[in-house]
């Protein structure tokens, strides 16, 4: 039931992005891919991610995430989160940010990491990011992955 409600607020999230995007802040979604290590764990990733970022004047923004990321690992699960950034706009078209959140699926913990994304053109961003989950009783976990989306 946890896994169908996580799928039903990720679903909601991707639809109702495109409205939002008319407040003046900017809608996005992306495609990802990365590689995800710790406590004899060595494997690739992949996901999809939507979110919102605010804008907090012409130097900063603050935004939401939810994501669905599954190790390439047999058996793993998708492990879905949640969370937040917030951080600086780098010229015209770069952003850094600091990010938190949750993790849920198999795991349930919180994490925390940094990014930059980059536009190319007016729609096309790219995306760099480091994650560091905190496992509580099975080792913590850090991840890095790029990312290709739309923005609007």
């Amino acid at each position: 039931m946890k896994k169908f409600a996580v799928a039903a607020a990720l679903l909601s999230a991707v639809v109702a992005t495109p409205a939002l995007a008319q407040d003046g802040g900017e809608a996005r979604v992306e495609l990802r891919g990365g590689y995800i290590w710790g406590n004899g764990v060595d494997e690739a990733t992949a996901g999809l991610a939507a979110g919102y970022d605010f804008d907090l004047g012409s130097t900063a923004f603050a935004g939401a995430e939810v994501a669905g990321d599954k190790v390439l690992q047999d058996g793993a699960d998708v492990q879905f989160s949640a969370g937040g950034r917030v951080g600086a706009k780098v010229g015209t078209a770069g952003k850094a940010y600091v990010t938190g959140g949750y993790t849920f699926s198999d795991i349930d913990d919180p994490y925390i990491g940094a990014g930059y994304q980059h536009k190319f053109g007016k729609n096309v961003y790219g995306k760099v990011e480091y994650r560091h989950q905190f496992i509580g009783n099975f080792g913590d976990f850090d991840t890095v992955a790029a990312g290709i989306g739309l923005a609007f």
